[in-house]
């Protein structure tokens, strides 16, 4: 087959050609081209070394040294950036992320042999058309993840192959092969040397691909290695007459079907993390979880940091499982309520969230999706309609409180009911009204 080269690169792979260099187009761009989707980036593997590759290329171009050591460098053309790369051979992993050394070759097939997954070992270049050593492309279409060589192998050289492999299968819908699945349940160990920022990319990934669902189920395990917080939702009975899953077969599906946004995601993967903590039975035998959305907001906040997320994620994400558990009615006010209480960027973040959720329980709770979607179109409208759901869109200020005879925090407390009458409908933001209902207030 024919793969599409954006034509700066392919100037940059016919330059290194007239030089006397073969260059191919190697890794995600190769595969995601065999899969009929449009590659994000190209990377090139080359015979090259990297002077000669600056040599060949920096007349023309800006070439980074980003990895020298490794045979690595950056070409930037224009708005791309197109790592090429020498063919080589790695050394051990000590680490559990580099190879010690590496050493160069002039051997393609040494180059691909050293890579992860079969689907990542594909080369291609115009004039040898793909080049496929380790059955790539039949394993893309068995829709198949699985190890080049032996997975133990691969694993123990970079353990976050580990947690790659599982956001594949997401990504991609595919399933792990048999013995590279079992490699992965057996060194999940391994996980613990690798740095939480490289672990969180992955598992971001992993829930904001295709279909999560299945490996957050069938790898629990190693999932609870990276956050050890979910091991007591694993088989959790809810005891519910709204729920038909346990707690973390729930959040899997849940997640799988909210929109792809990654804070949406990350509340619902976080949600009901402190059922176990929060449950209690009645005497009818029924499950109840008081407070696990407040506990949860927590416990989402201390997992976050700990693994090193932004303070914005932090906060959007521990807000919306702390709201998470309101009961969704159509109604103006309680609209105008949650958009006071959570923001205008978080309240349909929050209706996802919700609506995700609901989709993960029995049938009759898709009622509320129904409901979700209905509110957010009051919330188009209010928002449209610039109506009043803050204090500082009151027709009143502090210092029009405080003329009136109000101090200190009874300023604040004041603007707060005037805020939360108008909301509710009970006066309008006049101002007049206001300074007659705060006259009365401090009455």
């Amino acid at each position: 087959m024919d793969i599409f080269i954006p034509e700066n690169v392919k100037i940059v792979m016919n330059c290194l050609e007239q030089n006397g260099y073969e260059a191919f187009l190697v890794g995600g761009c190769v595969r995601d081209a065999v899969l009929g989707k449009a590659p994000k980036d190209y990377d090139i593997a080359t015979s090259a070394v990297p002077e000669e590759v600056k040599a060949c290329l920096g007349g023309y171009y800006n070439v980074i040294e980003t990895g020298v050591k490794h045979g690595t460098v950056t070409v930037v053309s224009g708005d791309d950036y197109i790592e090429v790369t020498t063919f080589r051979i790695d050394g051990e992993y000590s680490d559990r992320r580099r190879p010690d050394s590496v050493k160069f070759s002039g051997n393609l097939a040494d180059d691909l042999a050293r890579r992860d997954f079969t689907i990542n070992a594909m080369a291609y270049n115009p004039k040898t058309g793909i080049i496929d050593n380790f059955g790539g492309q039949k394993d893309l279409f068995r829709q198949k993840i699985r190890c080049i060589g032996e997975p133990a192998v691969r694993f123990s050289e970079d353990a976050l192959r580990i947690m790659r492999a599982l956001r594949f299968a997401s990504e991609l819908n595919f399933e792990i092969d048999v013995v590279t699945a079992a490699a992965i349940h057996s060194m999940k160990g391994l996980l613990t040397q690798i740095s939480v920022e490289r672990l969180s990319k992955e598992l971001e990934l992993l829930i904001t691909g295709m279909a999560p669902a299945e490996v957050l189920v069938s790898f629990s395990d190693v999932i609870c290695t990276v956050m050890p917080e979910i091991r007591p939702c694993i088989g959790f009975e809810q005891h519910s007459r709204y729920h038909v899953y346990d707690v973390w077969k729930h959040t899997a599906v849940a997640l799988e079907h909210a929109c792809n946004d990654r804070e949406v995601r990350l509340a619902l993967l976080l949600h009901d993390i402190a059922k176990p903590k929060c449950f209690r039975m009645d005497e009818e035998g029924n499950g109840h979880f008081p407070g696990h959305e407040q506990e949860g907001a927590k416990m989402a906040e201390d997992i976050l940091r700990r693994m090193r997320f932004s303070n914005d994620t932090i906060s959007s994400v521990s807000e919306l499982v702390k709201y998470h558990y309101v009961t969704p009615v159509d109604d103006d006010s309680v609209v105008k309520r949650l958009l006071a209480t959570v923001g205008t960027h978080d309240f349909f973040k929050l209706t996802e969230v919700m609506k995700g959720d609901s989709r993960a329980k029995q049938g009759f709770c898709f009622e509320r999706v129904q409901i979700l979607e209905n509110m957010e179109k009051r919330a188009e409208r209010i928002i449209a309609a610039k109506e009043c759901i803050s204090i500082p869109q009151l027709e009143v200020n502090g210092t029009d409180i405080a003329s009136l005879g109000a101090e200190g925090r009874q300023i604040g407390d004041i603007l707060n009911n005037l805020l939360s009458l108008v909301i509710e409908g009970r006066i309008s933001n006049i101002r007049a009204e206001l300074i007659k209902a705060a006259k009365e207030m401090i009455n």
